[in-house]
């Protein structure tokens, strides 16, 4: 279900890297934030970018539909125990704390999502657009299938090539055979992290592909809630409810630079748990882990002015520098959630630094307290101090009005090969800043209209 088994990092392990890989991509196994591009991002896109398409009708109706398929709310009948925690410390805190929109039913509550939707009410790609490309007649999914180069000849009189389907390896009954289909237009959409690698090995020079990956780095503090506490949280468990129903701009700067960081929660396995816990005996993994239901944890989500590249040959060869910026960013957002875990009533409280280091909330004065949320919010996240984990990947095959410095055009077809279309995060001309969904199927929704476009003028020519 995951790129890599979900064990999948850059060269230098700095980063760890969750991508979607089974039948609907990222959205098979996303946490269900379901957000629009914000109105700074298509600002910047649309104006500082010169991509007219975002600040379009066709790109609000896009949006529109998108949503509507997806079944798009913000309503949610039952938070676990991360959510309700981290709303319960911003409003003590007087921190700004909103309803996250979900492709999911108020009432969708199992919090296992993250292995896909055991009952389809999470509306992803493969219970929508998916399931109505089958359901129309017009198309059909291929499992175990391996795309390895799109097609192409040069037509007499055109300047450049035109692409012409697909080479793909298909395994059946442990024989892998290799296969080709031919189109008169093809989309691409391997991800941020794949397509590159199959643009590169169909021949394309463009030196921009691979390049101005970003990966929305995130880093995470825990506070523990005892069963025994008195209060609205008393019989919440970590792994029930919707895995994200709040979210927190207290560190966004959405209203000055679109740079900074939103603080969500995430959906923690028992196994990943172990992992980002820092090691510091046998003795204290297995208290740990044994109050892993009563464990909360909140994470800060940086919108990367840092990027990074991905090799040519594989996927998996990924090299990502994080800025300064960044980094700042993500310390912010560790500061305030160590005040959201101990405002909402945590007795212990820490961050995921290699130290180890907790304090008891309840046993320190105010001045203990705020020397321990200082030292440990400063502390050097980089040089694997600290895990720095990804959940988005995008913007390594960029759009742009130049084609010296992106993949495709506005259109998302791609400067050097006519009739070949990129439709996925890698289009993206920045980082986002926010879960990336919508905006993907957007843009994929903009790139189809493209599509029937070439098509109409082909059947036209063709007559």
């Amino acid at each position: 279900m995951y790129e890599g088994a979900g064990l999948l990092s850059t060269q230098d392990a700095s980063v760890v890297i969750l991508a979607g890989s089974t039948v609907g991509g990222g959205s098979t196994i996303n946490w269900s934030a379901s957000f629009r591009t914000p109105e700074h991002i298509i600002r910047e896109w649309s104006q500082s970018h010169e991509l007219e398409l975002f600040d379009s009708k066709l790109y609000k109706e896009a949006m529109d539909i998108v949503c509507e398929r997806m079944e798009v709310q913000h309503d949610v009948e039952d938070e676990g125990l991360n959510n309700a925690v981290l709303r319960k410390g911003c409003q003590e805190l007087g921190y700004p704390v909103r309803n996250i929109p979900r492709n999911a039913p108020a009432n969708h509550s199992c919090g296992w999502c993250g292995l896909g939707c055991k009952d389809g009410r999470k509306k992803g790609a493969s219970e929508t657009w998916l399931k109505d490309m089958v359901n129309s007649g017009n198309g059909v999914l291929i499992p175990n299938c391996e795309a390895t180069k799109v097609l192409r000849h040069r037509k007499r009189g055109r300047g450049r090539d035109t692409a012409t389907g697909v080479a793909f390896k298909f395994s059946y009954n442990s024989s892998k055979e290799i296969c080709i289909v031919e189109s008169k237009v093809t989309i691409v959409a391997c991800g941020a992290l794949n397509t590159p690698v199959l643009l590169r090995k169909s021949g394309l020079k463009n030196h921009t592909i691979g390049q101005h990956l970003h990966l929305h780095p995130t880093a995470m503090a825990w506070g523990y809630f005892p069963e025994t506490i008195s209060s609205p949280l008393k019989d919440k468990k970590s792994y029930e409810g919707g895995i994200m129903t709040a979210m927190s701009t207290v560190v966004a700067n959405f209203h000055t630079s679109g740079y900074g960081a939103i603080i969500q929660t995430p959906s923690l396995h028992p196994g990943l748990f172990s992992v980002l816990m820092p090691w510091t005996s046998g003795i204290d993994i297995k208290m740990r882990m044994s109050t892993f239901s009563r464990t909360a944890h909140i994470f800060a989500l940086a919108r990367d002015k840092g990027s990074g590249k991905i090799s040519s040959k594989s996927s998996q060869n990924i090299s990502y520098k994080m800025d300064p910026i960044d980094e700042d960013n993500l310390k912010k957002g560790l500061e305030k959630i160590l005040r959201i875990l101990a405002a909402a009533g945590a007795e212990e409280i820490g961050t995921h630094h290699v130290k180890g280091e907790r304090i008891s909330v309840k046993r320190v004065s105010s001045h203990e307290f705020e020397r321990f949320v200082r030292r440990e919010s400063s502390r050097k996240l980089s040089g694997h101090s600290t895990p720095i984990a990804s959940a988005h990947q995008m913007g390594s095959c960029r759009m742009g009005v130049d084609q010296r410095s992106s993949v495709v055009n506005q259109m998302g077809e791609t400067w050097e090969i006519e009739g070949l279309f990129v439709a996925d995060a890698s289009v993206f001309p920045t980082a986002l800043g926010v879960n990336p969904m919508v905006t993907v199927q957007a843009i994929a929704y903009c790139t189809a209209q493209s599509v029937l476009e070439v098509l109409k003028r082909k059947r036209t020519t063709s007559r």
